[in-house]
């Protein structure tokens, strides 16, 4: 850029017009080039390239526009070009470590990026002042699919020229054509995010008191917090306050790009304390219990809470603003996003909190979920599953809570889910039966009542080895109730089966010690004593015994036993 510019010969009549900008503009991007080869005081460096890249990016975008007989702007190039010439020659020194002192280098860097800060702040108020004709509203075409980053660099920077200097149809142009470009190729956020100064505009924006510009700039920061490596940049360039002043003051459009916002940040555990301090938690509360709210809104708005309950400091905090009787309601919602997020919220913020496990269950919070997985029901399989998983987790751990379900008919919908639901809702029904056949004497009887154990039976044939395991569990533990086991050696089919499921040779060869487990417990009755002893495939459990299996050892010699004490009694009585 140097002498073959010819900085110091170059009469300063000759930067006017159409060609002075084009200098200009050369000049720009000779500075910026030289400044990547500087090895010293790289932040200040940084700085001021990122402050040249937006100068240049606006007098590209400049030639669009009649300027050559503007006055105010040939001026702006002729003190342009000064400060071009003295920011080369305090590269130059960098390059050549040729400056005099460190601290007096710094303090002409300062004042050299404060020069050019200037430069780019008269620009803007030559355009706002409607000097230069309307070819500068003419944007770039974006480069299409494959493009090289300094292409793609370029069309961002002219759209964040528009977006600084532009009118508000400009402004509002601009945001459109960044949103089209982050939504059709990721790439594009990746260039947002390495050019510093975007962001901060973008946060900016979300304060303008002009709603398009708002809603353009909220829709845009949505598509860049869904990528986790970018979620950082945002929050470090302050975007939680404003897009939380945007759920409280904003349009409808512009609160729902907000809270997809805020639903992706925090899924970030460490940005839930940043939102709750900026009053995040009473928008979101307040925008949940409208009842007039779009499900576009509240939905998202329902997510953010779910992920911020796991702080308890703001668990408790919202359970103190009622929030437990606001998601009983909202998982009532026909809108499938809203009722998910919904229960998940009641199941996510009463985790490991006996207290508020037991304010949802006052609050009628088994009831509504209870609703929610009724055959007769409309809801989604998705959202019977999240319902059934939330059951689970707030009432299994509790005596009371499991006598409520009962009571409610829960059982009956675990069969039809068993017997009709699809593979994912009939696989879960099947995990929440075992478990629940594990937690009292009086689940054993209501599951049996309900004619659980014939599913079951079928079951430890299935093909799926983590089903049989499921299914003998739960059976297992059945049996031990007397009326269940009479119940399953009523049918002779049911021991042969768990004989043949002993042979090591079956393709479908169940858990032996489940397995030996259930048949120990149904020699506790006659007739299933007699009915194992008489079987065809009680040579398996002889191969077990012979094999050093202890439980198949201790059922031998169990029935081995009852035999002899058969025979010494017809001995007695003949």
């Amino acid at each position: 850029m140097g002498e073959e510019k010819g900085h110091d010969q170059t009469s300063t009549d000759s930067f006017t017009g159409d060609s002075g900008l084009r200098q200009a503009i050369d000049f720009l991007s000779s500075l910026i080039l030289l400044s990547h080869s500087i090895k010293v005081f790289s932040v200040k460096w940084q700085s001021i390239r990122s402050k040249l890249e937006e100068l240049n990016s606006s007098l590209i975008s400049f030639e669009n526009c009649n300027s050559s007989e503007n006055q105010e702007m040939n001026e702006l190039i002729l003190s342009l070009m000064v400060t071009i010439t003295e920011c080369y020659d305090l590269a130059r020194r960098c390059v050549d470590f040729s400056y005099s002192g460190k601290l007096l280098m710094q303090s002409d860097l300062d004042v050299i990026f404060a020069k050019f800060d200037a430069h780019s702040r008269k620009l803007t108020e030559i355009y706002n002042a409607g000097i230069l004709t309307q070819g500068f509203a003419l944007i770039v075409s974006r480069p299409g699919f494959g493009a090289c980053r300094d292409d793609m660099r370029f069309y961002v920077r002219d759209l964040v020229t528009r977006m600084k200097i532009g009118d508000i149809k400009m402004k509002h142009q601009a945001l459109s054509n960044f949103y089209a470009a982050v939504v059709e190729d990721e790439k594009y956020v990746n260039v947002i995010t390495e050019l510093g100064d975007v962001v901060n505009v973008l946060v900016n924006f979300l304060d303008s008191p002009e709603i398009e510009i708002q809603e353009g700039s909220a829709k845009i920061v949505s598509v860049i917090a869904g990528f986790d490596s970018h979620k950082g940049v945002l929050v470090g360039a302050g975007a939680i306050a404003p897009l939380i002043r945007v759920l409280e003051c904003g349009s409808e459009l512009g609160k729902e790009a907000s809270a997809r916002s805020l639903k992706r940040i925090t899924e970030n555990s460490d940005n839930a304390w940043s939102v709750s301090a900026h009053g995040g938690v009473t928008a979101l509360l307040k925008i949940c219990s409208l009842s007039d709210c779009r499900a576009e809104l509240i939905g998202p708005a329902c997510g953010v809470l779910k992920n911020l309950a796991g702080v308890e400091e703001i668990r408790r905090f919202m359970v103190e603003e009622g929030a437990i009787s606001t998601f009983i309601k909202l998982s009532r919602s026909k809108d499938e996003t809203v009722q998910i997020n919904s229960i998940e919220f009641l199941q996510n913020i009463a985790s490991g909190d006996e207290f508020i496990r037991q304010t949802v269950v006052k609050e009628g919070g088994i009831r509504t979920l209870l609703r929610v997985i009724e055959p007769r029901s409309t809801c989604s399989s998705k959202t019977r599953e999240i319902a059934l998983r939330a059951i689970e987790n707030l009432c299994f751990s509790s005596t009371s809570s499991i006598g409520i379900l009962l009571n409610y008919s829960f059982v009956d919908h675990l069969i039809f889910f068993l017997r009709n639901g699809e593979v994912s809702v009939h696989e879960l029904a099947l995990k929440v039966a075992v478990r629940l056949s594990g937690t009292s004497e009086e689940a054993k009887k209501a599951l049996g009542d309900a004619g659980f154990m014939p599913e079951l039976i079928k079951f430890l044939d299935s093909k799926s080895f983590e089903v049989r395991e499921m299914a003998a569990e739960a059976l297992a533990g059945m049996v031990s109730v007397p009326r269940n086991r009479k119940r399953f050696v009523h049918d002779d089919r049911n021991i042969a089966l768990l004989l043949q499921l002993l042979d090591p040779e079956q393709e479908h060869s169940g858990n032996k010690k489940l397995l030996l487990s259930i048949l120990m417990s149904l020699t506790s009755s006659n007739s299933g004593r007699r009915k194992i002893a008489s079987s065809g495939h009680l040579k398996n459990i002889e191969k077990l015994a012979d094999a050093e299996v202890y439980d198949a050892k201790k059922l031998v010699r169990k029935l081995s036993a009852n035999r002899f004490r058969n025979m010494l009694s017809g001995f007695w009585h003949s």
